[in-house]
C-alpha cells in the first residue's frame, strides 16, 4: 500500500468530512487523488491537498455512468488509468464493478483501521459510531470483522 496512488470517491470524503475528521485521509495516505466530479459531487471547497485530476478516457466514463453515478465512473475510471491504484468506494454497486475490473478497493471503515494503526486515530469504535450519529450505514458484518481487526470488540 506504500507505493499505491490513492484515489477517493464521494461517499468517502463526505463521510469524514460530515464528522470533522477529513484530515485522517492526509495523516494515513499523504496525497489522495481525485476528480472534477467527485469535488462537484462534494459540494464545498476541497482541501488543497487532494489533488484534483481529470479522467483521459471519456467513453469509460460514460459506459460505467449507465449503472454508476458520476463521481463512482470517473473514480473508478481514474483507478484504471493510475499505476498502482487504491480505489476508496464504499457503495456495494461500485465495489463490485471496481472488483470486477481488478482494482484494489478498501472503505471508509478500512481508513478508520489503517489511522488507527497508523497512529492516527486512537479508536475506531467512536468514529464508526459518529457516522452512525450522522446517518452513515455500514454493512454490520464488516464493522464487526473491522473491530475485531482494531481489538476494540
Amino acid at each position: 500500500m506504500e507505493n499505491s496512488i490513492i484515489i477517493s470517491d464521494t461517499s468517502c470524503l463526505i463521510a469524514l468530512d460530515r464528522i470533522g475528521y477529513l484530515y485522517i485521509l492526509q495523516r494515513t495516505f499523504k496525497t489522495i487523488y481525485t476528480t472534477p466530479k467527485v469535488r462537484e459531487e462534494f459540494e464545498k471547497p476541497l482541501p488543497d491537498w487532494i489533488i484534483i485530476k481529470d479522467v483521459i478516457n471519456k467513453d469509460q466514463v460514460r459506459k460505467l455512468e449507465l449503472i454508476l453515478d458520476a463521481g463512482e465512473a470517473s473514480a473508478i475510471t481514474l483507478a484504471l488509468e493510475t499505476e498502482n491504484p487504491i480505489l476508496i468506494i464504499d457503495e456495494k454497486k461500485g465495489r463490485r464493478i471496481a472488483t470486477e475490473l481488478h482494482l484494489n478497493i478498501i472503505g471508509t471503515l478500512k481508513i478508520l483501521l489503517l489511522a488507527k494503526q497508523s497512529g492516527v486515530i486512537e479508536s475506531v469504535k467512536d468514529l464508526i459510531e459518529l457516522l452512525n450519529k450522522h446517518s452513515f450505514r455500514f454493512n454490520k458484518t464488516i464493522v464487526e470483522e473491522i473491530l475485531i481487526l482494531s481489538q476494540e470488540n
